[in-house]
């Protein structure tokens, strides 16, 4: 069945200048493409106007908490794994090289993954991995935090394995970063604030002979509340930034769900080869705000011309989809 988006995807896929999402995957070490089989999020503005993409989803109600805008437009591609395999998710922020920021560095917070047959049902994400503040510091140093000290210092190299014996079949990876340096504060009750989420969905199939099935998980959206432990949480109190007096707070509930009993207990990293493909994409003329797409032409970034805008409503298939090829840039 063809998705009315694909063309849209087709249009809006080649990013750059984003907040942080999901570049390229990494299979025990060996690089599998620029943005091969990652389900990438939208522009939210037009280039000359600071659009970039992966917007954080900060309302827990809204679909795009599941894998972002266009999550559920399939990537043209798929990585194939094996239980035991290594994946390493590759994030950036404006290009794909060493130089890149990653992420701010004000942008403490958990790093998390799931993954969900594809695709997913109603509580289908089960958890494989989580790390969030892993090392209390005394005042006035800041904490470590899995977003700023560990992915970020490291490149921005996110690892987890595929379950032990997981049956053969398509699924979907979410990985997802969590910025509290807005969190003292529900976006529920301030919408100028809030937790910033960054949620981006990757497709594996998973082969072998496998008979392990994923338990019952939890949904996106659903997972998620503004009460739930660690999503309303004052990350200054652990990184002392603008404390004026030491604060209590030495301990973080990262959310959702525990992991896995099935998921490895440790998930060490695979020695990352050479990358494969480019590190930068051309400029985008397609972008989505508030649901609205606008398409445009341009000479340069100051000399736009609109020609057409739609509405994107996302449309998730209850049945599995083979992705459509489509012309990369």
């Amino acid at each position: 069945m063809f998705h009315p988006s694909i063309l849209l995807f087709a249009l809006i896929q080649g990013h750059a200048h984003a907040h942080t999402f999901i570049w390229g995957v990494f299979v025990n070490g060996v690089d599998q493409g620029l943005f091969k089989g990652i389900r990438t999020p939208a522009f939210n503005g037009a280039p000359n106007g600071g659009g970039y993409s992966n917007s954080p989803v900060k309302n827990l109600t809204s679909i795009d908490l599941r894998c972002n805008v266009l999550g559920d437009i399939p990537a043209p591609d798929t990585i194939k794994v094996a239980p035991g395999d290594n994946l390493t998710f590759d994030w950036h922020h404006d290009k794909r090289n060493p130089t890149d920021d990653v992420i701010a560095e004000s942008h403490h917070g958990p790093s998390l993954v799931y993954i969900s047959p594809d695709p997913p049902t109603e509580n289908s994400f089960v958890k494989i991995w989580h790390e969030g503040l892993y090392e209390s510091l005394p005042f006035p140093q800041p904490g470590k935090w899995s977003t700023s000290s560990n992915i970020r210092s490291n490149g921005g190299h996110m690892n987890v394995r595929i379950p032990e014996g997981l049956k053969a079949g398509y699924y979907l990876i979410r990985a997802e970063m969590i910025g509290l340096h807005e969190g003292e504060v529900s976006f529920e009750d301030n919408q100028i604030r809030g937790a910033q989420f960054y949620p981006n969905c990757v497709q594996i199939e998973v082969t072998g002979d496998g008979s392990v099935e994923l338990p019952e998980g939890v949904s996106f959206p659903g997972a998620y509340q503004y009460d739930t432990p660690g999503v309303v949480y004052d990350i200054y109190c652990s990184t002392q930034t603008d404390a004026t007096a030491p604060c209590a707070m030495t301990t973080y509930p990262i959310p959702g769900p525990t992991v896995w009993s099935g998921a490895w207990a440790e998930t060490t990293s695979a020695p990352a080869g050479p990358l494969i493909g480019g590190t930068a994409v051309p400029p985008w003329s397609t972008w989505i705000k508030k649901s609205i797409v606008t398409s445009a032409t341009f000479t340069d970034k100051k000399s736009i011309t609109v020609v057409g805008t739609s509405t994107y409503s996302a449309q998730w298939s209850s049945s599995y989809q083979t992705p459509a090829p489509t012309v990369r840039w």
